[in-house]
Parts: structure tokens; C-alpha cells; sequence
């Protein structure tokens, strides 16, 4: 505990440190003073730089952001330069020479320059591809013509490959020579012949093994792979699946043409989760790498806008479905102060089992041949917490609101009904939405609140007028 502690105190503290040199390094470029503001930025590493650098661009201008970058080591501004986003790198391309550019580029990992790549404009890019090798400038127009969001986009041909024929000591004198520039050297693809992949062998297993076994009798055959087009969110699957740091990437004649590392993958999970967070929230987002400041306010329009017509229409539905109540409404005035309390637990109640069986279709743990199971147990769940609840509002509307018990009853048995739809709907929505193809995470907080406020209305104003014995 005290460890823990002591290691929060020290976080604070660096972050404190951090946020004082920022300071004093916007200060001292203000006054063009270059050289005690690299001072400042090479006690840190790259990520933090790409960080310091990001401020000067937010705070002070581009040139200034452009001297520093150019005065970094030139090891150490490649690593910076893939930390930067896109619209950074752009403008750190635009600042300097050709040269410069093409440096940064050579010395990139591969699947990182296909990322800036994708990113710059065309112009930018085929200057770049006409001061490339032959060889490599088709490698990269073969990626970067690969779907956007398929597993061809994400990989890297960067990666240890051996041939089944290898002793044990030629694969590792190869791994020797080409480990430096692989992503991993911790699992090599085995292929036949050319590259047809034939199975997959660890280092450890290598480095135990003796000289002279034959690489084949070490590799394993029932290897886990992808599809280049496969998409990019079941690649992610595959990863949280296995829990593998790499995974190889084959065309439909089973040729190895990349890997897929952790490191990327991350990126595409964390994408994935912004995209169901907003499309929970109602946000048809159509760039999920964008910060929220970056993005301009009719774009944020655009994106919010879809939806909240959409409820407004369901409201409206909502408000002429209550006014042909309007007689019982008009009888008993009370009704209408309960109104807001059956449609709110009603949405409440939707999306908790909403966001429980997305999250659960997410990660795999309940599957559509499921959906019997769910319904039953969502069931359950919902007659319990519509008793308890509804006790509750029944004892409150009699004791506290001092309310005649036709009105306590109204209440609490429309309570139960509407919990029982609400968790029902809550719980099959997100399931039938994947059955045709559809992501469940847009039958969420929206769809759900919506649809439960117009049945929660009918179902309370139906009740009472059956218990009140009042005509429609």
C-alpha cells in the first residue's frame, strides 16, 4: 500500500515537473531562445517530445514547432515524428526540406510509414514514392491499396521469416541478420518453398533446440492466422482471443504477406471503443482519430444531429400517443406528475441491459444462439426489480404523497410492466441488431430511451384508465 502510494506521488510529481517545463519551454521559444528549449526537450523521450512539440503547435506557431523539431537528434526526431497525429506530421512535412522527409521516412518502422502515407495529401505522397526504391515504392502501393479497415492496412512485412529446410543454427544465424529490422523476433513464420506458410516456431524454441534439427520438426502446423481482408475489429477479436504479441497475415492462396502486431492492434481497439462509446451516446462520428477540440462545430453538427432528429420525431410520436389520453389526463391531474418517473426508469432500466449485452456481444461472451438464455434471465431480473421497485413508489405515493391507493396501484403495477418491456427490449435490441448486421451499440441509450418513453406513456395512461375506470 505504501509502495502504491509513493509511486502516485511520484507520478504527480513528474507531472507537475512536466507541466512547469512546458512553461518555461513556450517561454523561452517566445523569445527565440532555441537552444535552452532543446535543453529542456531532450530530458525527456520521444513520446513526451511528440507531446512538448504538440503544445508549441497549439500554443505558439508552426515555424517555431519546426525550428525544434529540426534541431532533435535525427535518430530521435524519426521517433518523435511517428508519435505525432496526422495533422501534426503534415504540417512538420510541409516545414522541411525533401531530404529531411525522406530520412524520417527510410528510418521508419514500415507499417508506421504506411500510416503517415495514408494520412498526407496525394501530392505529398507521390513526391515521396518518386524519391523511393523501386521495390519498396510497389511494396507500398500494394498496402496502401489494401480496404481501409482490413488487416492489409494494419500489417508490416517487417517480420522473421524461415525456410522449413534450415538447420536450427541457420535460422538463428538468419534471425542474427535480420532481427534489427523485424517488429518481433520472438515467433518466425516457417514457409515452403516461397511463401506459403507452413506453420510458425518461437525463438526459445530454437535457442534450446540442437544445431542441427531441421527447422520442420521444431514449427507448429496448427497455427492461428488472418486474411488480409479480414476486418480489422475481428483481427482484434483474434488478438484478445489468444493473447498473441503477433499474428500472421495470409492471402486466399494461404501466401504469408505480413503480421499484425500488438502495438497496432491496440490502436484499432481503442478506435473501436470510441466508435461504440459515441454511437452509444447518439454520435454518428466519422472520425474516430480526431480529438474533440480538432474537430470543427458544424462537424460536430453533422455528427450529433442524425439522432437527436430521430428522437424528436420519437417524441413527437410520444406527445400525440398522451394526448389521446387527454380525457384521463384531464380527470385525475395527479397522473401526470408520475409521468416523467415511469418514462425515466423505463430508459434507466433499457439501458442497463443494453450496455450489459453489447458489451458481452464485444467481447463474446454471449453469442445469438443465446438469445433464449438472455431473454429468460433479463426476465427474471426484471420482475424482481420491478416488485422491489415499484413497493417502493407504492408506500412513497400513499405515506409521503398522501395519494389515494388507485392511484399508489396505477403506478406501481405500470412500474412493473414497464420494467419487465424496458429490460426485454434492452436486452433483445442490441442481439437482433447483430443478427442483421447491424452494430448493437446504435440500439443503445437513444434507440432504447426513446422507444421506452412511447410504450411507458401508453402503458401507464392504459393502466389508469382501467384501474380509475375511466372511458378513453
Amino acid at each position: 500500500m505504501a509502495e502504491n502510494m509513493e509511486m502516485v506521488m511520484d507520478m504527480e510529481t513528474k507531472n507537475q515537473q512536466f507541466d512547469q517545463d512546458v512553461e518555461e519551454m513556450l517561454g523561452l521559444l517566445e523569445e527565440s531562445n532555441y537552444f535552452k528549449a532543446r535543453e529542456i526537450v531532450l530530458k525527456y523521450n520521444e513520446r513526451d517530445i511528440a507531446e512538448l512539440l504538440e503544445e508549441v503547435l497549439d500554443e505558439l506557431s508552426v515555424d517555431k514547432a519546426i525550428i525544434l523539431f529540426r534541431m532533435l537528434p535525427k535518430d530521435i526526431s524519426v521517433e518523435v515524428f511517428s508519435y505525432l497525429d496526422g495533422d501534426d506530421q503534415v504540417n512538420i512535412i510541409n516545414g522541411i526540406t525533401d531530404r529531411e522527409v525522406s530520412f524520417i521516412l527510410d528510418e521508419m518502422d514500415f507499417d508506421d510509414k504506411i500510416d503517415v502515407l495514408e494520412e498526407l495529401p496525394a501530392n505529398i505522397v507521390d513526391k515521396i514514392l518518386d524519391q523511393t526504391p523501386k521495390e519498396e515504392r510497389k511494396l507500398i502501393n500494394t498496402f496502401l491499396n489494401y480496404p481501409e479497415d482490413c488487416a492489409g492496412s494494419l500489417m508490416t512485412p517487417d517480420y522473421i521469416s524461415l525456410q522449413e529446410t534450415m538447420t536450427v543454427a541457420e535460422a538463428l544465424q538468419h534471425i542474427k541478420n535480420e532481427g534489427m529490422d523485424s517488429e518481433t523476433v520472438y515467433t518466425c513464420y516457417v514457409k515452403h518453398g516461397g511463401r506459403e506458410l507452413k506453420g510458425i516456431v518461437s525463438l526459445s524454441a530454437l535457442v534450446i533446440a540442437d544445431t542441427d534439427t531441421p527447422v520442420s520438426e521444431l514449427m507448429h502446423t496448427d497455427y492461428v492466422y488472418v486474411n488480409v481482408y479480414d476486418d480489422q475489429e475481428e483481427v482484434a477479436e483474434v488478438f484478445k482471443k489468444y493473447g498473441f504479441l503477433a499474428i500472421p497475415v495470409v492471402d486466399n492462396e494461404n501466401r504469408l504477406v505480413g503480421i499484425v502486431t500488438f502495438d497496432d492492434i491496440m490502436e484499432v481497439i481503442e478506435e473501436e471503443t470510441t466508435e461504440d462509446i459515441e454511437r452509444m451516446g447518439g454520435v454518428m462520428s466519422d472520425d474516430q482519430d480526431a480529438e474533440y477540440l480538432d474537430i470543427g462545430v458544424f462537424r460536430h453538427v453533422k455528427n450529433r444531429l442524425p439522432w437527436l432528429l430521430f428522437m424528436t420525431v420519437m417524441l413527437m410520436i410520444t406527445g400525440m400517443l398522451i394526448a389521446q389520453f387527454e380525457k384521463v389526463l384531464s380527470q385525475v391531474i395527479i397522473l401526470v406528475a408520475y409521468l416523467p418517473l415511469l418514462m425515466g426508469t423505463g430508459g434507466n432500466t433499457g439501458t442497463q441491459a443494453a450496455t450489459l449485452i453489447i458489451r458481452g456481444l464485444s467481447v463474446e461472451d454471449i453469442d445469438l444462439k443465446d438469445v433464449f438464455r438472455v431473454a429468460w434471465k433479463e426476465l427474471r431480473i426484471s420482475i424482481i426489480l420491478g416488485l422491489i421497485l415499484s413497493a417502493f413508489n407504492f408506500l412513497k405515493i400513499l405515506i409521503i404523497d398522501g395519494e389515494p391507493v388507485p392511484i399508489a396501484l396505477t403506478v406501481a403495477l405500470s412500474m412493473i410492466v414497464v420494467i419487465v418491456f424496458a429490460k426485454l427490449l434492452g436486452g433483445m435490441l442490441p442481439m437482433a441488431a447483430k443478427k442483421i448486421g447491424v452494430d448493437p451499440a446504435l440500439m443503445a441509450t437513444p434507440m432504447i430511451s426513446s422507444l421506452t418513453d412511447m410504450v411507458s406513456s401508453c402503458i401507464y395512461l392504459l393502466t389508469a384508465s382501467v384501474i380509475l375506470g375511466i372511458a378513453l
